[in-house]
């Protein structure tokens, strides 16, 4: 504070934070999230009181909207009048709401669009169902409020005796959050919440066979039931919507498409427009005319079909390109307890079950209060009536109406000398004991209660209070009870509004996937090193015995050859990584089938990469939507400048046709190879100067997707990483291959295992004989290395042939090279047991005749 005392210093970040905070908070519990218990947000509760207020109930007559509107901004809702009033209209509406609360007379708008006459011209009232949300709420059944200027008090929540949330759902938007809840069927929740009630154990499953999915106000037909599945289990799922539509024959002989229903929110008017639109730019064809013949009746959208298209071929059009078919996307969102929660069906059913049992409770203990007073006041009237003479005599000698009281009550003595008494037999000792509300109740009872009727009258009702109040302790000691009287109101609800669903279902609707027509076959994917890829099917390659002749192999250019190989079935993913640190998406399906002698097809036929991109690793995943696997699958990724990323196989789930970035890749950088793990492999990183680390893959923590990643190893300036392998099976080994033609195999257990970021040990002793390291693989006895020297000549070996050798040597020459010539890259081929090689070029591999030559380091 300065020294005037009147500036105070304050970060305007966290000024700014704050009230943002508050801003955000507020929105989210008084404007855009309903209540889980009523279903209600502030203005819809807001609205329902004030027409309370004033008293339009259903069988009142109807009030001008501006009325209303003014009754509720004036007393509770401070905001714009449009906001009132637009809540009010759609409340009216009978496709919007499929149990409207608000009853509506003029013009409430369309199906349409249009909008609603101004209020001045509108009237409304309270519908029947409106008034079961209300009911009870003068018997201090909720808690109270002060409104906006504290002159008033409203309700913060209604009793709710209809469970409106579930009947007739809500949306908004919040702030980082909304909602969107589905209407159902009121007799289907009623049953449901019947039957959760019998059995609060039950399964969502269970509670399904009553709560079938979501009726629309609009009716259609919900097009699959997966996504009411998951809604109903999550509380978020996504529902497919299709029209009611049948094909019809004219009068002359033509077909005709009629619809009847559209989906929920569809505008009747935009919808037709935009097929227009779709019919004019011959996105949509076989449609000669579009009318709109929706009257009183009902809605009735026609489509003309020409004469040489087959209507049945077009519905499918209109379902693909317009809003016959769209999807409402469910995100149970809701305040409990004043904090917003994602709710799945049973949960939203128990909050309103609770809610409900809280009504109960406190409906019956004020019954009981009101129920005691009244006896207590009949115990006055009748102790009265058995000494009336006396109670005559005492008000008659009392100087006023405030004497007579105390008198009746005992607290003024009796003037036996009055002439008010003459003629009274006074009992001896006697003295009136009337408490203060019997007494001012005794004083305020017309004569004509002395009548013996009347006495009989108060007598009877005496007895019936006795058995109420006693039945009002047995409800407030009786969970059961309690229990019961909710389920009796709720089936006095079904029988009295209860209807049949306007939504059908068609369980088996959901669209066919190609991926459904497609056999879930074996296939071996190939990838050139020049970017050709093909699938085949694996029973072509069969089995043969040891020494045969083999057989021709794949088709490609003299420079080319198969650089990946490996099965996947049709339904695998197949990830593609490129040197630019992008991922693609392929279906195995989505290869291009090709001969065991085909060449294939170019990548960039199938996939959008870029100019200078190269396939740099290809990963075969067997599914993107098992979230157990995808989450607990890793990517690793490395560089060649020794960068290591790791992240959840689940950032990587959702395809995306143009492809994404896998990994933040920097200037001087670019993306050397990716591995699939569980999460509990060994990572092994070398370097071209012979340096190789071992770490295991729990000392790099999961990343985001675009996180650069961190160091896996030390390069300095002049070297690079060369390979990445990650081992978890003991039986593989690590194969090291040096520029000159050099490699060897070695047990991985050789490699100690350090932390990340070192510089490693001595995996391949470099001299000017070995030239740089060039490659590193695991690799076991079943595999096949292919290698490709700079003058483009390949020559292919087993694995086996190798020996192992410790990690300390220089290892064996694998290839002769003449002079000038060098390594350019290496391979490992899967070697499948196949009747043919894979390749009859590589049937003699060129293994130097001094490969028996090892050096110690």
């Amino acid at each position: 504070m300065t020294e005037e005392g009147n500036i105070i210093s304050v970060s305007i970040e966290d000024e700014m934070r704050g009230a943002y905070i508050d801003y955000s908070m507020s929105v989210i519990i008084s404007r855009a999230l309903p209540d889980v218990r009523d279903g209600l947000k502030p203005v819809h509760r807001r609205v329902l009181y004030g027409m309370l207020d004033l008293g339009v109930y259903h069988n009142k007559p109807y009030k001008k909207s501006a009325r209303i509107v003014g009754e509720v901004l004036g007393k509770y809702h401070p905001h714009g009048d449009s906001s009132v009033y637009e809540t009010m209209v759609r409340m009216a509406q009978e496709w919007s709401l499929r149990y409207p609360l608000v009853d509506g007379q003029g013009n409430f708008g369309s199906i349409d669009g249009d909008s609603a006459a101004a209020m001045r011209y509108t009237e409304a009232r309270m519908s029947r169902l409106a008034e079961e949300m209300l009911a009870d709420l003068e018997k201090e059944v909720v808690n109270f409020e002060p409104n906006f200027d504290d002159s008033l008090t409203e309700p913060s929540v209604l009793p709710a005796r209809l469970p409106n949330l579930l009947v007739n759902g809500t949306s908004g938007i919040a702030v980082g959050m909304a909602t969107n809840m589905a209407p159902h069927n009121l007799t289907e929740v009623v049953e449901g919440i019947i039957a959760y009630i019998q059995n609060p154990d039950i399964s969502i499953a269970a509670l399904m066979e009553y709560v079938k999915a979501p009726d629309f106000p609009t009716g259609g037909i919900i097009y699959g039931y997966q996504g009411v599945r998951k809604a109903f289990e999550t509380g978020r799922g996504r529902i497919v919507l299709r029209a009611v539509a049948n094909i019809e024959t004219d009068k002359n002989g033509r077909e005709q498409i009629i619809v009847t229903e559209i989906p929920y929110q569809v505008n009747k008017a935009v919808l037709i427009e935009k097929t227009a639109a779709l019919v004019n730019e011959k996105k949509i064809e076989g449609i000669s005319a579009i009318r709109d013949e929706s009257d009183r009746e009902g809605l009735r959208i026609v489509y003309e079909i020409k004469r040489e298209a087959m209507a049945s071929v077009v519905l499918n059009q209109l379902f693909k390109y317009t809003s016959l078919q769209s999807t409402f996307s469910v995100n149970n969102v809701a305040l409990v307890k004043g904090r917003p929660a994602t709710l799945n069906l049973k949960e939203l059913i128990k909050y309103y079950v609770e809610h409900r049992h809280e009504i109960v409770v406190k409906r019956t203990q004020y019954d009981l209060r009101k129920a005691e007073e009244r006896l207590h006041l009949l115990e006055g009237l009748l102790k009265a009536l058995e000494v009336i003479d006396l109670v005559i005599a005492t008000i008659r000698s009392a100087a006023d109406a405030d004497t007579a009281k105390q008198m009746l009550m005992g607290k003024l003595a009796l003037d036996l000398q009055s002439r008010f008494f003459e003629g009274v037999e006074m009992p001896q000792g006697f003295v009136f004991s009337f408490t203060d509300v019997q007494a001012k109740n005794i004083l305020e009872t017309r004569l004509q209660r002395l009548t013996g009727m009347e006495r009989a009258k108060l007598q009877a009702e005496y007895d019936e209070l006795l058995k109420t109040i006693a039945y009002y302790r047995e409800i407030l000691a009786d969970k059961v009870l309690r229990m019961k009287i909710i389920v009796d109101e709720l089936q006095g609800l079904k029988d009295k509004f209860g209807d049949k669903r306007r939504t059908q279902i068609e369980h088996d609707g959901q669209e066919i996937e190609m991926e459904d027509l497609i056999p879930d076959e074996e296939m071996v994917i190939t990838i050139s090193k020049a970017g050709y890829i093909k699938r085949t099917p694996l029973i072509e390659y069969r089995a043969q015995s040891r020494g045969g002749t083999g057989a021709k192999g794949v088709t490609t250019k003299e420079d080319d050859f198969t650089e990946h190989l490996f099965i996947a079935s049709n339904h695998n993913y197949i990830l593609i990584f490129t040197n630019f640190g992008k991922v693609y998406w392929l279906k195995a399906y989505e290869v291009p089938e090709g001969a065991k002698t085909s060449k294939g097809r170019p990548l960039q036929n199938l996939i959008a990469i870029e100019n200078g991109e190269m396939v740099q690793a290809v990963i075969n995943v067997k599914t993107l939507s098992d979230e157990d696997y995808i989450n607990n699958h890793y990517l690793i990724f490395c560089t060649q400048k020794g960068v290591i990323k790791k992240t959840a196989l689940e950032a990587y789930s959702r395809p995306r046709q143009a492809g994404i970035n896998a990994i933040t890749i920097n200037q001087d950088d670019s993306l050397l190879d990716v591995q699939l793990t569980d999460g509990d492999s060994h990572i092994v990183a070398a370097v071209n100067s012979g340096r190789a680390i071992c770490f295991h893959e729990g000392d790099v923590r999961a990343m985001g997707r675009g996180a650069t990643g961190v160091k896996g190893i030390y390069v300095e300036d002049q070297e690079r990483v060369v390979g990445m392998v990650c081992i978890k099976q003991a039986s593989q080994n690590l194969l090291v291959v040096s520029e000159k033609g050099y490699g060897k195999r070695s047990d991985i257990e050789e490699y100690r295992i350090t932390k990340r970021g070192g510089k490693g040990v001595t995996t391949l002793k470099i001299t000017e004989k070995t030239g740089d390291l060039v490659s590193i693989k695991a690799v076991t006895d079943n595999d096949d290395l292919m290698i490709i020297k700079k003058s483009g000549v390949m020559i292919r070996f087993s694995v086996s042939e190798l020996r192992l050798m410790g990690r300390a040597t220089q290892g064996v020459k694998l290839i002769n090279l003449p002079e000038g010539d060098a390594i350019a890259s290496v391979a490992k081929v899967e070697n499948i047991e196949t009747e043919d090689d894979l390749n009859a070029e590589a049937a003699a591999p060129e293994i130097a005749p001094d490969s028996s030559e090892e050096v110690a380091e």
